[in-house]
């Protein structure tokens, strides 16, 4: 089957529908229509690298109103392997788990390691008993069919920052053939494929790789490398000057944002979605969203406090525990800490993304950022979180 006949089989199978601009930004709803289910957008993917939300069931985060999760196409290719989960039928019937899922290419943490190799045919690194494993485009989609994504990440280079032109350059070269070679090796039309944006915090490698990725005309592209170590100013840089040279009928994404203020910034700039392990792996260690900022419940403070977390918040834990409670159950270490936190973490992060598509169709985005930013007040942003969950 041809690259064309695989396009226009996929478009029968997912589709992106712009359905409104805010007047004031560039902020956008839509639609994202696929094979399990509708994604309205502006979206946030918790992320189950393991093919699981940790904490959680599949079933609370379908009565949590989750439409897409991520999951990670490296640790999946390492255990427990591509073929396993393909004859148990891929991995939304593996983890019972219906509706939409995307897959990270496994790029970013191949590259995140200390020891590896990059190379023409991918990149070489050990596992964890001391094997070397070859990663390339051709091994990485077919895992992702294996698993049967209803969104394939294009294999590419997490560009590090810092990184000099030169390096980046070469990096965008390599990135870029690597995409031709996962256009084709893609052979099931109902796993769209997303190419990834990279460039640093280079304006003119950014439009470089702006223009060479779509003009592939995939279903969707990404904006990748941000949210390593550049800082939320860079950051803002890059997805503001990316952002809309990205083809409008097509879903963006910027990978691996999860703070609420970075959130706010990347939907004012026209992103549809967004992934981070933040709210889950923040919640297991007690550190919990509310529309006032973050509350770290182990604090002695809330020995007696038996308010809810968040008195706004309508989830099943805000209705049916106090602070003091979910601090007994941290300083007991109860399994039920972590499940209660990460509940109502990802229900604040689900209402967050619910309210601003509320706001960009009703063109009071800039309002909506204000309000939020007025009351959640000025924090201190980290990548720390972000290398693995």
């Amino acid at each position: 089957m041809t690259i064309e006949n695989i396009l226009q089989q996929n478009r029968q199978h997912f589709k992106f529908e712009l359905l409104h601009e805010d007047k004031h930004t560039r902020a956008r709803a839509g639609i994202i229509h696929t094979p399990h289910g509708d994604i309205p957008t502006p979206v946030f993917m918790p992320v189950g690298t393991h093919g699981a939300i940790k904490a959680l069931q599949p079933r609370e985060l379908i009565d949590l109103n989750i439409p897409i999760i991520l999951s990670n196409t490296y640790h999946l290719y390492l255990t427990p392997g591509p073929e396993l989960i393909k004859k148990a039928g891929g991995l939304h019937k593996f983890m019972a788990w219906p509706r939409a899922i995307l897959t990270d290419s496994g790029g970013f943490q191949v590259f995140s390691l200390q020891k590896k190799s990059i190379k023409e045919e991918g990149a070489e690194f050990k596992n964890l008993e001391g094997k070397t494993v070859l990663l390339s485009p051709e091994i990485s989609i077919m895992t992702q069919e294996s698993l049967g994504s209803d969104i394939m990440m294009a294999f590419d280079e997490c560009i590090p920052y810092p990184a000099t032109k030169p390096y980046v350059e070469k990096s965008l070269a390599r990135t870029h053939r690597w995409l031709d070679r996962c256009i084709k090796a893609w052979t099931r039309p109902e796993c769209s494929i997303f190419g990834i944006i990279q460039g640093g915090t280079y304006d003119e490698y950014r439009k470089i790789c702006v223009e060479e990725v779509c003009a592939r005309d995939l279903p969707g592209y990404a904006i990748g490398g941000v949210s390593v170590g550049e800082g939320p100013d860079l950051m803002e840089k890059a997805v503001s000057y990316t952002a809309p040279l990205m083809p409008k009928d097509r879903p963006r994404y910027v990978m691996g944002v999860g703070h609420p203020q970075d959130l706010l910034m990347i939907w004012e700039h026209g992103i549809d979605m967004s992934d981070c392990i933040i709210p889950t792996k923040y919640a297991r260690g007690g550190t919990l969203y509310t529309t006032r900022g973050r509350v770290r419940i182990r604090h002695r403070n809330y020995r007696r406090d038996f308010y809810p977390i968040d008195p706004s918040c309508d989830c099943y834990v805000c209705k049916n525990f106090s602070r003091a409670y979910l601090k007994h159950l941290f300083d007991s270490n109860e399994i039920l800490a972590a499940i209660l936190a990460t509940t109502h973490n990802i229900a604040f992060y689900r209402s967050m993304a619910q309210n601003a598509r509320k706001a960009i169709l009703e063109d009071r985005f800039t309002q909506f950022k204000k309000d939020f930013l007025t009351h959640y007040g000025n924090e201190t942003r980290s990548d720390d979180a972000l290398q693995e969950d």
